[in-house]
């Protein structure tokens, strides 16, 4: 799981560690120093891979191309039958977008 550097709070990262989640969270400065501060009194640095970390980012332009969609942010379906239908066609919708086009607009055939 990756995280904004909100979410890095100790509560936070030791309810993930007891259901054996891995995270991938930064640690804010203040976080830092206040380790720091405490010497070694203040524990370990958590582990954090900046590789992974980058990956963060497309997921979160996937979600919001999908708030774009209001009645798939808003939930109006009453039923999940028809929520996963909805979901389905902005998946496809966001695929068609990215799709190159193919077509050559010189091409007169």
């Amino acid at each position: 799981m990756t995280g904004d550097k909100a979410y890095s709070s100790r509560v936070n990262r030791q309810a993930l560690r007891g259901k054996r989640i891995r995270t991938t969270i930064p640690e804010p400065n203040d976080q830092i120093a206040n380790r720091k501060r405490r010497g070694s009194h203040g524990g370990r640095p958590p582990a954090f891979g900046p590789g992974a970390y980058r990956h963060r980012n497309q997921v979160e332009r996937d979600f919001n191309r999908r708030k774009h969609w209001r009645g798939l942010a808003t939930r109006f379906d009453k039923l999940g039958v028809n929520y996963q239908a909805t979901l389905d066609l902005v998946e496809i919708l966001d695929w068609l977008r990215a799709v190159p086009d193919e077509h050559d607009p010189r091409d007169r055939t």
